[in-house]
């Protein structure tokens, strides 16, 4: 990594049956819920790597465990560099991870996850807007976590509760507000963790989900794994997904 406007790290594992995706186990097999995870971490980093690009920013994977390094490192563009993530557990990661990202002097990290696919230039454009103002930007999910989360300073402890539940955007801002955070949420978007989110991927076609994740959506339809999602109509493929901007 090399000094710059900031860094725009992506959090992901190797796709490995039975330790990726796994809440998609059952209806998938395990080596079915990888095979989804491996084309969604390459459209990720794909896409990743462009609006870094634009964004004057450094891409960056990190790795768990660190001893995969190697092996994604072989999945990556060029541009990227790769470090392991240390800690016991994902938050304390996130915020080695961002410590890791500072000390190269950029100004402004962002972390987001590899397995939302539909987060765009949009999003990452505003939350360095927001960081302009702010100490914290985040971009919740659907399912009351987030999958951005941008600073400008490392806050020891701003990860220190459970991951991976409803209450991680929730926790994460009470965590700010006792800390004096200024932090702004912006638009949401997903992730995709169960089946049944797939649903909000189908929503997504034709308003950039082509662009942004083909080699997922090229997955999904060869394999016709859309049947697994419950209720998908082909309504459900043009309606938009619900955004806005608030501060808190």
């Amino acid at each position: 990594m090399s000094a710059s406007r900031g860094v725009l790290v992506v959090m992901a594992k190797p796709p490995r049956p039975g330790e990726v995706k796994t809440r998609m186990t059952p209806p998938l097999t395990p080596e079915q819920a990888a095979a989804l995870y491996a084309c969604l971490l390459d459209d990720v980093l794909a896409s990743s790597a462009r609006i870094a690009a634009a964004c004057a920013l450094d891409p960056v994977l990190a790795v768990h465990p660190a001893s995969a390094c190697d092996e994604l490192a072989r999945r990556c563009p060029a541009a990227f560099g790769v470090l392991g993530q240390r800690g016991a557990d994902l938050g304390e990661r996130m915020e080695r991870a961002i410590e890791d990202a500072l000390s190269t002097g950029a100004e402004r990290v962002l972390l987001r996850g590899s397995d939302s696919p539909m987060l765009d230039m949009r999003h990452v454009l505003a939350a360095l807007a927001a960081l302009e103002t702010h100490d914290l930007a985040v971009c919740p999910d659907r399912d009351g976590g987030y999958s951005l989360v941008g600073v400008r300073a490392a806050v020891p402890g701003l990860f220190a509760h459970p991951m991976s539940t409803r209450r991680v955007l929730d926790d994460t801002l009470a965590a700010a507000r006792r800390r004096g955070l200024r932090v702004s949420v912006e638009a949401p978007c997903f992730d995709l963790d169960r089946v049944a989110d797939l649903r909000w991927l189908a929503e997504a076609r034709g308003r950039g989900a082509e662009s942004l994740c083909p080699r997922t959506l090229a997955h999904l339809d060869a394999r016709d794994l859309w049947r697994l999602v419950p209720d998908l109509g082909s309504e459900a493929r043009a309606a938009p997904l619900a955004g806005g901007q608030q501060t808190r």
